[in-house]
């Protein structure tokens, strides 16, 4: 795999095709330089065909890849034993194990390039020491050997560099799709509560108020037939807005009444009158986002429906106000109100608003999600207020 990487490596190609440059231009030399200091003679055919096979076995080399496939293997040991032959015949050729140090170093496992380097060696300070007529120098003993042990250095250090590397990218590609995986999870853990609110807040409140209405109905029905029709009647209504809402969920999840192109003005407006509720807008209209106005929407409609089963309120009066930072949504009723620090929504005990789930806590978690706050002000006897503030220039949290 480390072998395949070097391979698709833009810089190790780069090297390669150097090398390879490199192998040509001394194999060239080394020729010229056998021809000129020495004149024809028997071996000189050999050494020209021998130089040419090299040549053409060094060809093939791209082709084979560099992997270390037997293939590929077999063509190193061949170029190897050709340059052997060459070097014998003359030791001007000695110079061309530069490019086959690489050549095998990027090859051939660790152990087995080592030895390929160190045999190589041996025959360029051999052929060195045969190039000196027999004289004596160190640097042709010490050179060679130096020049083997920096590139080979030099490589095995680039390579460990390398794979370090490959390593940290693996890592870090890693960490981003776990990073991803949880960002999903959290997504869809935060897109089934939207949607429990959203359909707590629509279709749950209006089969609600459909079965309090149904019932009313039928104990009524034989004593007040008209009182029971108007709430057959109104359950009808209802169901025919939870129709429509169960419709938008297919579509995009949006309100209803938003949906109708009113905005969110129009859309209280409707659902205050759907009520029995007052309206009024305080304040210099301003174009609020979308989730701004669904979620602004939905608080009221929650806030409504518990007005309407649990206040017995006479009268309940919506307010949206427009202030220079913020927008400010009221619902206010005069029912029988509660204990706002009790935990409870309805005048019931705190524990059974937490069996019932939602409510006062799907408006709040509503609100803060756009950055805003839900307060409420109620006391036993007295009504209750509640607020939703929403600030106009909070960026919207993202997946909100």
């Amino acid at each position: 795999m480390e072998r395949y990487a070097m391979e698709q490596d833009p810089d190790a190609r780069w090297l390669a095709r150097v090398m390879h440059i490199a192998f040509f231009l001394l194999l060239g030399a080394s020729l010229v330089r056998f021809l000129l200091r020495h004149p024809w003679e028997d071996r000189s055919p050999w050494i020209v065909a021998l130089s040419g096979a090299l040549a053409a076995l060094y060809l093939l080399g791209p082709v084979l890849g560099t992997r270390a496939t037997p293939r590929r293997i077999a063509w190193l040991f061949t170029v190897v034993a050709v340059w052997m032959v060459l070097v014998v015949l003359a030791p001007s050729f000695a110079w061309c194990a530069v490019p086959l140090f690489y050549t095998g170093l990027r090859t051939l496992p660790p152990r087995a390039a080592l030895v390929l380097v160190t045999l190589l060696t041996v025959f360029v300070v051999t052929a060195q020491v045969q190039l000196s007529n027999g004289g004596f120098d160190p640097n042709l003993i010490v050179a060679p050997p130096a020049v083997a042990a920096i590139a080979t250095a030099v490589f095995v250090h680039a390579q460990r560099q390398a794979d370090r590397q490959r390593a940290l990218i693996d890592d870090l590609i890693r960490t981003r799709r776990e990073l991803a995986a949880i960002e999903r999870r959290e997504g869809t853990l935060a897109e089934r509560q939207r949607l429990s609110m959203e359909i707590h807040d629509t279709l749950a409140q209006g089969l609600s108020s459909q079965q309090m209405l149904l019932q009313a109905a039928e104990r009524t029905w034989d004593a007040d037939p008209s009182t029971a029709r108007r709430h057959v009647r109104t359950a009808e209504s209802i169901a025919e807005r939870n129709l429509a809402e169960a419709r938008r969920f297919v579509h995009d999840l949006a309100p209803a009444d938003l949906a109708e192109g009113g905005g969110l003005e129009e859309a209280l407006r409707t659902l205050a009158g759907r009520e029995s509720a007052a309206f009024r807008v305080d304040g210099t209209p301003v174009p609020l986002p979308e989730r701004v106005q669904s979620a602004l929407l939905r608080i009221a409609q929650g806030a409504l429906a518990n007005v309407r089963e649990h206040a017995a309120a006479t009268s309940a009066a919506l307010t949206l106000t427009y202030l220079d930072d913020q927008v400010v949504l009221d619902i206010a009723d005069d029912g029988r109100g509660f204990d706002a620090g009790s935990g409870s929504a309805s005048g019931r005990p705190s524990g059974e608003r937490g069996v019932r789930g939602h409510g006062l806590p799907a408006m709040r978690v509503r609100a803060q999600q756009l950055g805003g706050t839900l307060t409420v002000e109620s006391t036993p006897g007295e009504g209750t207020v509640l607020s939703a503030a929403i600030p106009l220039s909070t960026p919207l949290e993202a997946g909100a």
